[in-house]
């Protein structure tokens, strides 16, 4: 996930959550996310202030791992690479690559620019220095996997800006990637999602979710699953944000269908559904 290139073409608005107040300390946390999301107005990712981009952050990390700590953590059965952050973002082992990209090293280097103080065996970003999904759950409890999720509980915000960051630049990526009779259909749509609070909030968490679809390497069938994908597949029937959720769904349907037997994407496929559904909601 590289962070934004400043171009006048990708200065797209991005969400402004407003972040619950102290005296709402009593409330569950998912209630306070849902009064913080109604609230939300479009704005440049560099105007989000700590507060709002941890409450954007706590939401994302809600639907990668539950919001839980020991979730900042993980590596999936089947996969050949850890996820980990609020994002689940892909780190790969030394020597080791896959159809989807890598996105672990370049939020290493993010927080590093940004002022974090950074493990020192991390500084340079290295290869996951676990091979394997029994190597890192067997290190689970250890000082560098303590480090990884102590550093990743407390960047929250810079992690959230870090996902906006990679939503605004997402434009310029897709208008070249699609055919020139789609360039207007996807700007449009991508204009009128970015829009309201919900739509571009639904746009950061399935970029980061599923990745830009421009990638030639993420595809299964020569069919691709990512934010492309689903905005080429949006009609003007519904409310944007409703469209997005439709394509979205048929979209990650596709995909399992497509996917190689030995991954059995299937048994994800009813929490993909409801977590796009959610963006309507």
């Amino acid at each position: 996930m590289a962070p934004n290139q400043n171009s006048t073409e990708n200065r797209n608005p991005l969400l402004r959550v407003n972040p619950p107040s102290l005296s709402h300390n009593n409330l569950p946390m998912q209630r306070i996310l849902a009064l913080a999301l109604l609230t939300l107005a479009a704005v440049p990712a560099s105007a989000l202030s700590d507060r709002e981009l941890a409450s954007i952050g706590q939401r994302v990390w809600q639907n990668e791992c539950g919001g839980t700590r020991d979730g900042l953590t993980s590596w999936n059965s089947g996969e050949n690479f850890a996820s980990l952050g609020i994002g689940h973002f892909i780190w790969y082992p030394k020597g080791m690559r896959g159809p989807f990209e890598e996105s672990f090293p370049g939020l290493v280097r993010f927080l590093g620019a940004n002022g974090v103080a950074l493990p020192a065996w991390l500084k340079s970003a290295p290869p996951c220095p676990w091979r394997s999904r029994a190597e890192f759950q067997a290190a689970a409890r250890g000082r560098q996997m303590t480090e990884l999720r102590d550093l990743l509980a407390s960047t929250v915000a810079l992690q959230s800006r870090f996902l906006a960051q990679r939503m605004e630049s997402a434009l310029p990526k897709l208008l070249a990637a699609t055919v020139a009779a789609q360039r207007a259909h996807v700007k449009a749509q991508f204009t009128k999602l970015t829009a309201n609070g919900k739509g571009t909030f639904a746009l950061i968490d399935y970029v980061n979710f599923k990745g830009e679809g421009t990638n030639p390497t993420e595809r299964y069938n020569d069919r691709g699953w990512g934010l492309l994908q689903v905005i080429e597949g949006m009609d003007d029937s519904n409310a944007a944000v409703t469209a997005f959720s439709d394509s979205a769904a048929r979209v990650l349907a596709e995909r399992v269908k497509n996917s190689p037997p030995e991954r059995d994407e299937a048994k994800w496929l009813v929490g993909w559904i409801r977590r796009v559904e959610s963006y309507s909601r």
